[in-house]
Formats: structure tokens, C-alpha cells, sequence
């Protein structure tokens, strides 16, 4: 590797040739700001933060796109350039909605503690603006141009990771705002909400629908038998809100402050986990052996399925007919334990806590319900959960460890690797292992499928059977494993999709992190070791050999993929168009008030 050597702030350093002025300088302990930089995403310099004096040069220079040279020196805090990065600073706040005490990321916001870190005390550019109307029509993700500062981020993650570019600049001058194209609101866009926006979004501009008031009324409604479930993934982040290290398994103290706020009953979403794959494994021997579709393709992430429906319809039999975990527990809940607590499954209100924003619109379509009642009531985020233990004035981090409430808390070492990439393939082929060779097999850690790689292959010698399989995360690195796919040259039994780089760890409800903590910290491998860490301490690392899930079958649901089961558990889905009319949109047949459609 060729290398330069230059000289920043007086220390001499050699660097490979590739780097910019911005990478040089973090080797060495300087932290040059930024706002609008993302490593590999968004390296623009359009927010000109990161401007640095260099030796022989007229002007200042963004440091972020600019390469190294040999004998180069370079100045980062004169007071020229702090002048400048201020001037910038001011430019950008002149135009924002400053409300920082009522905003969602007030504490946690990078514009506030840049303004905080250049002892920004006012701003002198005070000219007109103009408010812009917030969209909050879709039931994941609102859109406040107000707050937005244009820098980039958003546009470069939805179009460079996640291969859709749903987001994208819009009119020009002080027009200018960041949108959907054809001035569409969120809710009729062909956005999959996997909220891979709201994370890297340096503000507000972009946050998930709240429905805390929702719950919170839920919870004091003595009508109301309120019980919530929590998903894998989100007890290796909410730690996070709480001060805690990036990766912290906070398992216990979650169980003990969702008691303390009222939940009637607090369960495990990791119980439904196994229950998946006692269906969707069943369904993949089926397959196999009877002549079905293939490469049969997981459904646990929304954000995946609505990509599917929208850009890859023709891969929609491919996909397995279960619904995801969350909203297979919402529907055992309302009809098992409904029955055997005598509860009258109206009065029954279910509120998941989920990594991803895609399932507040997930468990509002309309094939998530059975006999007229929704499997799932409300669905928060991680960081609303936080925000709500914080509001209770909850003291988190002295909670004692509480244990998830009696059977629908049971679950697998399986179940709770869901959370990560490669985690529902080792989950699913820990099972079917076992019901092909009808052995108990010892070897159950299958390493290959694990890891953050864009792609991973595999064939599981199970018994006389080769099963052939891929885990792909992040809908960008899916595209070119389902492109392959239509072109006939991928041949797999099974394979596992999850809409977000490195899996619900990642999702777009999990706590937000700085762009410098994300370049500094893989968020995906820290958070994927405390769901790895947890499966190693369970006394049952199978689901088929849960013995509450065994009950289920044997009390309730009959047999895996018997007519009980598909009629409370599985689904199917559909085409979307890209770019529907409003009244294609929803046919004017919805009853949501919050319908963008004339219609309605």
C-alpha cells in the first residue's frame, strides 16, 4: 500500500495514499467536525464543518472530500477556520426550526452539540422563512422539512444502501426540502419505512409516528387487559438510552420497567420467534419435498416484504406464507390465552416493542387480523419505550432483573438470535436438522450463517439432504441476490432477507447514534453479541423443543401448518405499484382518517 507523508497541526503522519485530509487527522486524535459526512455513504462536503487550512492553498478546504498529499501541511483550529465553520454553522441554523426543547432529539441531537462544541451563542443571520407543511400521513415515519438542514444523509443511505431512493432534493433556493418525488407524502410513497433515515438523520427532520399517548391511554383504561411483548434485538440497544455501552444486554431490567408502567402482562416476542420457525420450517420440508416454490424467502421483516410487493413482485410466491413473530404472538394472544384466562379477546390490547419502524405499518394492514380484530394494537420503538420509562421517572440503570410472565415468556436460545443477521437461518436449521434426522443433534452453532457480510452461502448437510441456502441483510446487497435469482443463476432451498444492514440490531427504531460514534463502532456486530451471548446461557436452544410451544400445538393449534395455524398465523401478499394513484393507494375503501387519498 502506497503511502504519503504530511504534517497536521504539527505532527508529522503517514497515511495511505486513498485517505482524505478528514480520515488523516482521526488517525491522529483530531477531531475535525462534521455534519453532513457519512464514511462510504455521504462524503459531499456540503456542509463545509470540516474546512481546513492547507499550505499554499487560497482557499479553506472541506476535509472530508479532500485526498492527502505528500508534504502536505495542514492547519485545522485557526482562527480563520473557526470563524468560518461558526459563519457556516449559522447559515445552517438561520433556517432551522429551533424548538430544540420540544423536538424528539433534544440531549441527542448533532447539530445542537456542534453549536454546543463551537460556542455558537446566537445567530446573526436572522432572515425570513418559510414553513413547511410536516408530513405525517404514513403510520412509520414523519417528515418535518422544517427541521431539516439539507445535508444529504437520508437521500445517500435510502439510495447507496438500501437501493431504493425513495428520498431525493426537491424545487430549488429556499425551496428546496428533501421529499419523495412528485410532492408525494410518505404514506404513498414506495418507502419500505425501514427508518435506515430517521438513524442517520443528524436531527429531527426525520422521526418515526409516535404512539405513546396511544399506550399510555391503553394502559390507564381499566377496560383494557393491556400486554405487551418485547422483540430480541431490543434488549441488546435500550441499555443505550440510558447511558449504557453500545451492545449491553439489558434483558432483566427491561422486563422489570415495562411492569413498573403498567402492562398487565409483559411477554417475550422471542416465544412467537420459535413458533415461527415451527411453521415456516415445516413449511420449507414441505416445499422441499413436495414439488413447492423455491427458494422459499423469510417474511419476518416488514421492510423486506414491502420491497418485495413493490420492486420484486415476481418473487412474492417465494415468500413464506408466516406472518412475522410479532404479529403471530398478537394473534395467539387474542385467541389461546384469551381463552384459557377468560378474557374476552375485545378487551384485549396488544402493544409490541419493536427495533424497526416498518412494523407500525406492517400491523396496520389489513391482512393482520383475524375475525375483525388486529393481532397487534400498537407498536413502539425502542426509543419510545426509553422515552416512556424516562417520563414514569424510572431509574433504569438500579433496576433488578424482573423474568418475562409465565409460558408466553418461554423462549429458545433460537428465538433470540432473530435479532441479527443469519440468526432465523441458524434458528430454522437448528429445527429442521433435527425433524429431518429425527435426532437430537449436538451440533447446533452454525458459524457460517453468522457475521455482517453482504452475502453468505451455505450447504447444511442434514442427514441424505443438502440444503442449500443465503442470508443477505440491507434491501441494497438483497437486490443483487434477487436479481440473480429471476436470472436463474442462484440455486438455494432457503433463504433469509431482513430489510436492515446486520438485522433488527439495526433497525430503524433502535437508539440513534452520532455519524462519528457509527464510524468508530460497528453497531451491527456489538449489538449482535449480546443476542449471541444470550442464546449461550439458555438451557434450550431449540424451538421445537420449547416445551410452551409443544403445549400450544398440543392444546391449541393442532399440528405446525395445520388449519389452525394458517388461520391464525399465516398471511399472503400482493403487488404494489410504485406509483399509484391516490385512489389506486387505497381504493377509497380504508377507514383511517389519516388517508392522503381524496377518497376519503
Amino acid at each position: 500500500m502506497q503511502k504519503v507523508t504530511l504534517t497536521i497541526d504539527n505532527v508529522k503522519i503517514e497515511v495511505p495514499k486513498e485517505y482524505t485530509i478528514l480520515q488523516a487527522a482521526r488517525e491522529i486524535g483530531i477531531d475535525i467536525p462534521t455534519l453532513c459526512y457519512l464514511k462510504d455513504i455521504n462524503e459531499i462536503g456540503a456542509c463545509r464543518m470540516c474546512l481546513v487550512e492547507i499550505e499554499g492553498a487560497r482557499n479553506l478546504q472541506a476535509s472530508c472530500v479532500h485526498p492527502v498529499a505528500e508534504g502536505m501541511v495542514i492547519k485545522t483550529n485557526t482562527r480563520k477556520i473557526r470563524e468560518a465553520r461558526k459563519a457556516n454553522l449559522e447559515l445552517i441554523l438561520s433556517d432551522h426550526n429551533r424548538d430544540c426543547l420540544a423536538c424528539s432529539r433534544n440531549g441527542n441531537c448533532e447539530l445542537q452539540k456542534l453549536s454546543e462544541d463551537l460556542n455558537i451563542k446566537d445567530v446573526e443571520f436572522e432572515g425570513e422563512r418559510k414553513e413547511k407543511q410536516i408530513d405525517d400521513l404514513s403510520s412509520s415515519i414523519v417528515r418535518d422539512p422544517n427541521k431539516c438542514i439539507l445535508c444529504g444523509r437520508c437521500v445517500a443511505v435510502c439510495s447507496k444502501v438500501q437501493n431504493i431512493g425513495v428520498l431525493a432534493f426537491t424545487n430549488r433556493g429556499i425551496d428546496t426540502e428533501v421529499a419523495p418525488a412528485f410532492g408525494q407524502s410518505m404514506a404513498d410513497a414506495p418507502c419500505v419505512y425501514c427508518g435506515q433515515c430517521i438513524n442517520v438523520c443528524p436531527v429531527a427532520a426525520l422521526r418515526e409516528k409516535s404512539e405513546v399517548e396511544k399506550v399510555w391511554d391503553a394502559i390507564e383504561d381499566n377496560t383494557k387487559h393491556v400486554l405487551v411483548q418485547t422483540a430480541p434485538a431490543v434488549r441488546a440497544a435500550l441499555g443505550e438510552e440510558f447511558g449504557l455501552p453500545i451492545g449491553t444486554r439489558v434483558t432483566g431490567k427491561m422486563v422489570s420497567a415495562l411492569k413498573r408502567l403498567g402492562f398487565d402482562k409483559v411477554f417475550d416476542t422471542n416465544f412467537a420467534a420459535d413458533l415461527t420457525i415451527m411453521e415456516e420450517g415445516h413449511e420449507l420440508l414441505n416445499r422441499i419435498q413436495n414439488g413447492g416454490t423455491l427458494p422459499m424467502i423469510t417474511s419476518c421483516s416488514p421492510g423486506w416484504i414491502r420491497y418485495c410487493e413493490f420492486y420484486y413482485p415476481e418473487l412474492i410466491d417465494n415468500l413464506s406464507s408466516c406472518k412475522s413473530p410479532h404479529q403471530m404472538m398478537g394473534a395467539i394472544l387474542k385467541s389461546y390465552y384469551a381463552k384459557i384466562n377468560n378474557i374476552d379477546p375485545k378487551d384485549i390490547y396488544v402493544v409490541s416493542i419493536m427495533p424497526c419502524t416498518s412494523k407500525k405499518t406492517e400491523s396496520a394492514r389489513k391482512e393482520m387480523e383475524v375475525n375483525g380484530l388486529r393481532d397487534v394494537d400498537a407498536v413502539l420503538t425502542t426509543r419510545e419505550l426509553g422515552k416512556m420509562i424516562k417520563e414514569a421517572r424510572i431509574e433504569f440503570n438500579k433496576l433488578e432483573d424482573g423474568v418475562f410472565d409465565e409460558f408466553f415468556g418461554d423462549y429458545s436460545g433460537a428465538a433470540v438470535i432473530f435479532g441479527a443477521t443469519g440468526g432465523v437461518m441458524e434458528a430454522a436449521v437448528r429445527t429442521v436438522a433435527d425433524v429431518i434426522t429425527g435426532e437430537d443433534l449436538e451440533e447446533i452453532e452454525y458459524n457460517v450463517v453468522r457475521g455482517i457480510e453482504n452475502l453468505k452461502e451455505a450447504e447444511v448437510k442434514i442427514g441424505d439432504m443438502t440444503v442449500k441456502v443465503a442470508v443477505v441483510h440491507g434491501t441494497g446487497a438483497a437486490s443483487e441476490l434477487l436479481d440473480l435469482i429471476k436470472e436463474g443463476k442462484a440455486d438455494y432451498h432457503f433463504i433469509e432477507v431482513m430489510g436492515c444492514s446486520g438485522g433488527c440490531v439495526t433497525g430503524g427504531g433502535q437508539p440513534q447514534v452520532s455519524a462519528k460514534v457509527r464510524e468508530e463502532v460497528d453497531l451491527r456486530v456489538e449489538r449482535a453479541k449480546a443476542l449471541y451471548e444470550e442464546d449461550a446461557l439458555m438451557p434450550v436452544r431449540k424451538s421445537h423443543k420449547n416445551e410452551s410451544i409443544q403445549k400450544l400445538y398440543a392444546d391449541f393449534l393442532g399440528k405446525p401448518n395445520g388449519h389452525m395455524a394458517h388461520e391464525l398465523l399465516h398471511t399472503h401478499y400482493a403487488k404494489k405499484e410504485i406509483y399509484p394513484t391516490k385512489e389506486e393507494a387505497c381504493d377509497g375503501k380504508c377507514d383511517s382518517k389519516k388517508c392522503s387519498c381524496e377518497s376519503c
